[in-house]
């Protein structure tokens, strides 16, 4: 127990040491115009990078990426069909769509899906 305690411990000393001085011995630059800009193939950007970003957008964009996910899950349900038991996949199949309208539902419901104000 005392060499696996002597070697976490030699361990963490040493890679402590290798962090602190490649951190004091790293070269530093000082940020300049180049690399602060965005990089659009060699010419000076037309505008800043930094522009606001729609909430709107980001949130139809998450909505649509989770029902996509939960659609390619429910995919694999045609495939299944002669393999299973007919009532359980049909329960699985409804209960699985159900869940998918309750969320899409909720989604309508709390104004999510609405693009403008």
């Amino acid at each position: 127990m005392a060499i696996l305690l002597l070697c976490i411990s030699l361990t963490f000393i040493i890679s402590s040491v290798v962090m602190i001085l490649a951190s004091l011995l790293a070269k530093k630059t000082i940020m300049d115009r180049e690399k602060n800009s965005p990089f659009e193939c060699g010419f000076d950007p037309k505008g800043t990078a930094r522009l606001p970003f729609s909430l709107r957008f980001f949130l139809i964009a998450v909505i649509f990426l989770i029902f996509d996910v939960e659609i390619t899950l429910l995919l694999p349900l045609a495939t299944i069909i002669h393999l299973s038991n007919i009532t359980a996949w049909a329960f699985t199949g409804f209960f699985f769509i159900m869940i998918l309208l309750l969320g899409l539902y909720h989604e309508w419901n709390q104004g999510a899906l609405e693009w403008a104000d």
